[in-house]
């Protein structure tokens, strides 16, 4: 089955730039035919297989270059027909809606064996919110229907202003991946990997923390308790295989140190989701390492943040070629190094949490 991407973008956003980096560092091992589409028709000029009027022409990393007029489908189907790739990449008119070209491929799609693999926009974060004021209609349906928004400039642009375009974009786009580190910190597999598959950091925290909550009020339904007669939250102990240890109160002493149980006597009365709560940071700024490990270790032992059952991110450190990853339980936290990421980014599970210090304990107030 052949994969298609779909690369949106207004003119001059940075597409070309984007799909580049993709073929040479991501794709290069894949027979791909890369089709262009103009302002005003499905294609540009006729040339090889002009019947269906299709333009071939070579490019870098052996990719095979197309340019359709006439009937999209059929001139696709030729394409694919002839060349039978591995992956075509459209890259559309920088003023044509997205969702025109997504439904003539879904068309395509019920009679060749293709599959839509992903739908891009790229957006220039110093002009977002310019030309959503001015080509609303054409700009917001590429934002709507991206699976994946790319922020160019982004290294060259204020952060605030940055800040202002994610949040513009969230307004016409709540699930998409939004990518804010410039692509040049980034590999083309990494953008790869971000374009193909989805983020499901804060649903995978969240549904652990559930699984872990429903474990405990079945083991109390059998009168299998923790020990402790109400804290349940020690995950990242019963993950290694170890009682929590409640008898010993060495966890969640930050609740009792404040005199503030942290309320799970009544979890077992009430279903997960009325508990637990999630919040989350995108497009985290930097920061240094003992600052993260200050706000690390309220998270982890105290209550300034309300009943943290689980956090995770990763956030710039002071050197933009390293971020900084963190993985957070009670008691327990974990900071390592690695590469750049798409975006900074912060997951925060719990109960009673207090957003309006989250926010200014990573930098958005």
């Amino acid at each position: 089955m052949t994969k298609i991407d779909i690369i949106s973008g207004f003119l001059g956003a940075g597409k070309t730039t984007f799909i580049k980096k993709l073929l040479e560092e991501a794709i290069s091992g894949e027979q791909v035919v890369l089709i262009e589409n103009e302002f005003g028709q499905i294609g540009i000029d006729g040339g090889f297989l002009r019947d269906a009027g299709i333009e071939i022409r070579e490019m870098n990393s052996g990719c095979i270059c197309c340019s359709l007029v006439g009937d999209f489908g059929k001139s696709l189907e030729e394409v694919l027909t002839k060349y039978k790739p591995d992956r075509v990449i459209i890259e559309p008119s920088g003023v044509g809606k997205l969702s025109d070209v997504m439904k003539a491929v879904r068309d395509v799609a019920s009679t060749v064996d293709v599959t839509l693999n992903s739908a891009v926009t790229i957006v220039d974060a110093s002009k977002c919110r310019m030309y959503m004021k001015n080509f609303g209609e054409f700009f917001n349906n590429q934002i709507e229907n991206a699976g994946t928004i790319v922020l160019s400039r982004t290294d060259v642009t204020d952060g605030a202003k940055v800040q202002k375009s994610v949040d513009m974009i969230r307004e016409h786009n709540q699930s998409a991946a939004i990518v804010t580190t410039p692509c040049t910190q980034l590999t083309g597999n990494q953008l790869l990997e971000i374009i193909e598959k989805p983020d499901t950091m804060a649903e995978d925290l969240m549904r652990e923390v559930k699984e872990h909550h429903e474990h405990h009020h079945h083991d109390h339904e059998h009168g299998e308790g923790c020990g402790c007669g109400e804290h349940e939250h020690h995950h990242h102990d019963h993950e290694h295989g170890e009682g929590c240890g409640c008898g010993e109160h060495e966890h969640h002493h930050h609740d009792h140190e404040h005199g503030e149980g942290c309320g799970c006597h009544d979890h077992d009365h009430h279903h997960a989701d009325e508990v637990f709560s999630s919040w989350g940071l995108e497009n985290a700024g930097a920061c240094d390492r003992k600052k993260l490990e200050e706000i690390l270790d309220e998270l982890a032992n105290g209550n300034a943040y309300g009943d943290v059952l689980r956090a995770k991110g990763m956030v710039p450190s002071e050197n933009p070629e390293e971020w900084y990853y963190f993985d957070l339980v009670p008691d327990e936290f974990e900071i390592r190094t690695g590469k750049p990421d798409y975006t900074g980014k912060v997951c925060v599970i719990g109960a009673r949490l207090r957003e309006d210090a989250l926010n200014q304990a990573f930098g958005r107030s």
